[in-house]
């Protein structure tokens, strides 16, 4: 607890907000001075008074965001807290961009406020950010869109992180929005005058990915009839966004990491190092620590990208931001030609009562149909019942259950081969041919992760190194020879 010397400057126009916050404040051991004007919040601060403010964004005479560069010129070393009850992207973001030490959402957890207020009093000084990059609230631009609890932490994560260079890895499950929250650090971080290239790992086939991110030289490959130019080359001075990066191939895998080591990377068939000026955002909606234990993916490379980690929640975890988001949706559906049209409050319920198995981008496909389709102007629950029915998958899908597991798979697999043969199973080496489907994949995909490394291969599998030879015979793997 700090000394009851320090003094708290207040300033916020609601009285109870004042009175809690005073009593809060007091009982810890501080002094209190509380207004709801922010012209008496500012003729305080001018006047040498206060140790910390907290202040309020909207108030009657001033915007609290306002004051917050203002309090920064004519005393640097004074830390700002801003509440507020907009509790948006850009809230969070102009807080951090205009120097505000903390940016909390109403409603505020008192807890939290007092570890708050700790903090600020005890932070070592820094110097007050620039404040050149500060624009006009672009409404028409938030490019995230909710007010949980979930999404007001993500919020506040972006807005720090937009004054940094740092790396940050997105996890998240499919449709939550992982290339948006890419583009905000992008759009409105240090980088954001150079361009933001993004390249989807699982869209790439294996042999070209190396060549897409780092470019080639004429003649490093069949084909290769000019210099090509790779993604890192094309992103610098700007952000690289590595999507799906858990379906990196391992080979690609090495080289990133080195990239990331040394700061620099040679093209495909080139000799000269080439500075690699980049920030690196990575997503993924895999589990990385799952794969890194599977050896599908490199735990020296994911600690190299998880710097600073961001989850985005599923859409079932933050329902009550679907109301929002559907009115963003219709509202984006609109401005794109297709018919205004709103929600009955039984249509939102209804919404609410959804697993929503693809997220926010299934909210935002389900909100367009709806425009497009129907001819109300206020759309109710049986339209929205009818579209989410149309749209669920049969009730023995994978779909249906959530993310299939290898045994799913694989009996689903075996169904249609049994289907394929009405009239009647092969009589012989059934098991043998169906253990052998599985172990091709298998195997290939493990010495793949071992770059061929038949120790290493045969140590993951469990398996004896010479029972690994056998099999790669038997079923006529490829070997990369020097390496096992």
């Amino acid at each position: 607890m700090m000394s009851d010397s320090r003094t708290i400057l207040i300033a916020d126009d609601d009285r109870a907000i004042r009175t809690v916050l005073s009593q809060a404040l007091g009982r810890s051991g501080y002094q209190v001075r509380a207004t709801s004007s922010a012209s008496t919040l500012w003729r305080w601060v001018e006047d040498g008074e206060g140790d910390l403010v907290i202040t309020d964004v909207v108030m009657p005479d001033e915007n609290g965001l306002d004051l917050v560069p203002r309090i920064k010129r004519v005393r640097p070393e004074l830390r700002v807290v801003v509440m507020s009850a907009q509790s948006t992207f850009m809230t969070a973001l102009k807080a951090a961009q205009r120097g505000a030490f903390e940016y909390l959402p109403k409603p505020f957890d008192l807890k939290e406020l007092l570890s708050v207020v700790e903090r600020a009093l005890a932070a070592p000084q820094v110097p007050a950010p620039d404040e050149a990059g500060e624009e006009a609230d672009p409404a028409e631009r938030l490019p995230l869109v909710g007010r949980s609890p979930a999404m007001q932490e993500i919020y506040r994560t972006v807005a720090r992180l937009t004054t940094t260079d740092l790396t940050v890895m997105i996890t998240g499950e499919s449709g939550t929005g992982k290339e948006l929250v890419a583009r905000a650090l992008h759009d409105y971080g240090r980088r954001r005058g150079g361009p933001f290239v993004a390249i989807n790992m699982a869209a790439i086939p294996r042999e070209l990915i190396e060549s897409e991110l780092f470019g080639h030289e004429r003649g490093a490959f069949t084909g290769a009839l000019n210099r090509g130019i790779g993604r890192f080359e094309q992103a610098a001075g700007g952000t690289l966004f590595l999507d799906e990066i858990g379906d990196m191939p391992p080979e690609a895998q090495t080289r990133l990491l080195r990239v990331l080591q040394e700061g620099e990377f040679t093209t495909v068939g080139g000799r000269n190092p080439i500075k690699a000026n980049v920030r690196i955002v990575a997503a993924t909606h895999r589990d990385l620590r799952q794969s890194i234990r599977q050896g599908m993916f490199r735990e020296d490379l994911f600690y190299r990208l998880n710097v600073v980690p961001i989850r985005l929640p599923p859409l079932r975890e933050r329902l009550e931001d679907i109301p929002l988001l559907a009115r963003h949706f219709l509202d984006r559906a609109k401005g794109a030609g297709l018919p205004g049209k709103q929600l009955s409050l039984e249509a939102v319920e209804r919404l609410k009562q959804h697993s929503w198995p693809g997220n926010a981008r299934e909210l935002e496909n389900l909100m367009r149909r709806l425009a497009a389709l129907y001819p109300q102007e206020t759309i109710d629950a049986d339209a929205v019942g009818a579209e989410l029915s149309e749209a669920e998958p049969p009730a023995d899908s994978g779909a249906a259950r959530g993310p299939e597991t290898l045994e799913q798979a694989v009996e689903r697999h075996l169904k249609a081969f049994v289907g394929a043969h009405k009239d009647g199973l092969p009589v012989r080496d059934l098991y043998d041919r169906v253990l052998a489907e599985v172990e091709r994949p298998l195997l290939r995909l493990v010495l793949g992760a071992t770059r061929g490394n038949q120790i290493k291969a045969a140590a993951m599998l469990g398996l004896n190194r010479n029972t690994l030879r056998k099999k790669i015979r038997e079923l006529d793997l490829p070997v990369v020879r020097g390496l096992g």
